[in-house]
C-alpha cells in the first residue's frame, strides 16, 4: 500500500524545497513524523514495502531516504545496497530507523551504504536535526552545483524533464519482462508493484503504447516467443514456459493470432531466410 507518494518526477533543481522518501511499516509513529517534515517545509513521500524503494525511487530522486530495518527479511539492507551500487542513486544519504539495537545490527545497516541508524522509538525533534544535518552534508559535497547535489555524469544521460508516464511506463515494462515467465502475471500485478491502480497504470500504456497492461504483456511473451524460435534450439513446449504459458497448446494459438502462423512455420521461416541471405 502506498500512503502517498508523487508520481509527477520533477529534476532536483526543479525541487523548491528538499524531498524525502520514508519507507516505513510503522503507521503509528510516522503519522508524528510526516507531519513534523511537512511543517518544517520538506515534501515527503511514504511507502511501506521496502521490497519496492528500487522500482520506486527513480519516479522523483529524493534528497534523502528515511528506511526502516526489519527481521527476518532486512529488505532495507538490499534495497541500501542497490541503491549505492547505482551511479544516479550512490550520493543519496539513507538513514535507516530501527528497532534492532544490537551491535551487528547497527553495524550492517552502516555498512550497507547508510549515512545514519536511528533507534526505535526515537524522538521525533532528533530525526529532523539528523535529517537537516545529513542533506545539508550531502550538498556541500557538490560546492558547482549546491542546488542540484545529484547531478552528476550519470545523471546528465537521463533527460531532466523525463515525464512521470515515461518513468512509470519503464519501471512498469521493467517488472513485467523479469516476471514474463510467471504465468499468473497480470496487469493488476504490475500495477501493485508500483502502487498504482490498473486503471491508472492502463492510462500510462495507452499514453505510451497505444494499449492496455494486458495487451503490452501479450505482446512481450509473443515478442520473447519469436525471438526463442529464431535464435534458438528449445522446443515449443519449453518455449511456451518461458513465457509464461503453462499449456503449449494455449501457447500454439496465441502465437498463431498474433503472428499469423504456428510456432513451428515461424522458425522454419527464420531459418529459410537466414539460408538465403
Amino acid at each position: 500500500m502506498v500512503l502517498w507518494f508523487c508520481t509527477q518526477y520533477m529534476s532536483n533543481s526543479e525541487l523548491k524545497v528538499p524531498h524525502v522518501l520514508i519507507v516505513d511499516r510503522d503507521m503509528q509513529q510516522l503519522r508524528l513524523l510526516v507531519t513534523a517534515l511537512r511543517s518544517n517545509a520538506y515534501t515527503v513521500s511514504v511507502i511501506d514495502n521496502e521490497s519496492q524503494v528500487y522500482t520506486r525511487i527513480f519516479l522523483q530522486l529524493p534528497d534523502l531516504v528515511l528506511m526502516d530495518v526489519q527481521l527476518p527479511e532486512r529488505h532495507g539492507i538490499k534495497a541500501a545496497k542497490q541503491l549505492k551500487d547505482n551511479s544516479l542513486t550512490r550520493r543519496i544519504p539513507i538513514i535507516f530507523i530501527s528497532v534492532l539495537a544490537e551491535k551487528n545490527d547497527r553495524l550492517l545497516g552502516l555498512q550497507s551504504g547508510a549515512v545514519d541508524y536511528i533507534l526505535k522509538p526515537y524522538y521525533v525533534d532528533e530525526v529532523l536535526e539528523r535529517v537537516r544535518i545529513h542533506i545539508a552534508l550531502s550538498r556541500r559535497k557538490s560546492p558547482a552545483a549546491p542546488k542540484m547535489p545529484y547531478q552528476h555524469a550519470a545523471l546528465e544521460s537521463i533527460p531532466k524533464m523525463l515525464s512521470a508516464n515515461t518513468s512509470i511506463n519503464r519501471v512498469a515494462t521493467e517488472f513485467i519482462r523479469a516476471h514474463i515467465s510467471d504465468s499468473e502475471l497480470k496487469g493488476g500485478d504490475v500495477a501493485a508493484s508500483l502502487g498504482l491502480s490498473i486503471h491508472r497504470l492502463n492510462i500510462v500504456f495507452d499514453a505510451m503504447a497505444g494499449m492496455t497492461v494486458f495487451e503490452f504483456i501479450r505482446q512481450q511473451r509473443m515478442k520473447m516467443a519469436a525471438e526463442l524460435l529464431k535464435t534458438g534450439s528449445l522446443g515449443v513446449a519449453d518455449i511456451a514456459a518461458e513465457v509464461g504459458y503453462a499449456n503449449s497448446g494455449n501457447f500454439s494459438t496465441e502465437f498463431k493470432k498474433f503472428w499469423k502462423k504456428s510456432p513451428k512455420q515461424y522458425r522454419l521461416d527464420c531459418r529459410d531466410h537466414t539460408e538465403r541471405s
